[in-house]
């Protein structure tokens, strides 16, 4: 039985999506996000920087929530989200899927910082503008590259809960509009449409 350490409004999102998608029994390991629970030295047992998604799986224990789709997608079960390396969609997949990390959580995770996590006192607006700005060019191709498609490579894939969580994130924190990025705006709300993206954002 897989175990999915989880904390809500987390990339641990990301795993759980994938999991519903693909129909996997799992446990949720319930977390709160904070030090009392991720920085316990159960929890570090897990994963010495006490970060989340873990992912358990009978002696395995796997974290990074990339690492942890791509574990799930060779091991156990890929479901038609992972195309074949012969297919010619495969390096999209992989450029998009590799993207949300590379590219736009960076920025993401620095608005969230000095918006949310620091107290008013200590967040920067001008480290936060800087941030807004990187957010918004890293949002740039892909809105150009998803036009005209239901999702990044045609079809629903695995690349779709990585970076598509990561819009979706950048949506409520008012990067990603209709105004700015009409085209990534529309297509955040299609994956929340979606029962296993609506049921991973709401754990």
């Amino acid at each position: 039985m897989l175990t999915l350490h989880f904390a809500p409004n987390s990339r641990a999102s990301r795993t759980l999506w994938l999991l519903e998608e693909l129909g996997l029994e799992y446990e949720l390991n319930r977390m709160d996000f904070h030090p009392k629970d991720l920085k316990s030295d159960e929890h570090r047992a897990r994963h010495p920087l006490g970060r989340i998604p873990v992912l358990d799986d009978g002696d395995v224990s796997i974290y990074e929530s990339g690492a942890i789709a791509e574990y799930i997608l060779e091991c156990h079960k890929n479901g038609g989200l992972k195309p074949a390396s012969d297919d010619p969609r495969f390096p999209e997949y992989l450029q998009w899927f590799h993207y949300c990390e590379g590219m736009v959580m960076p920025p993401v995770n620095t608005i969230v910082v000095h918006t949310i996590l620091l107290p008013p006192e200590r967040q920067d607006e001008t480290v936060r503008g800087q941030a807004e700005r990187l957010l918004a060019k890293a949002w740039a191709p892909v809105e150009a590259a998803i036009e005209g498609r239901e999702y990044l490579i045609g079809d629903f894939s695995a690349a779709d809960t990585m970076l598509g969580h990561a819009c979706i994130m950048s949506k409520r924190l008012g990067i990603v509009t209709d105004e700015a990025f009409p085209n990534l705006s529309a297509y955040a709300d299609r994956l929340m449409t979606r029962p296993a993206c609506a049921k991973a954002f709401s754990a």
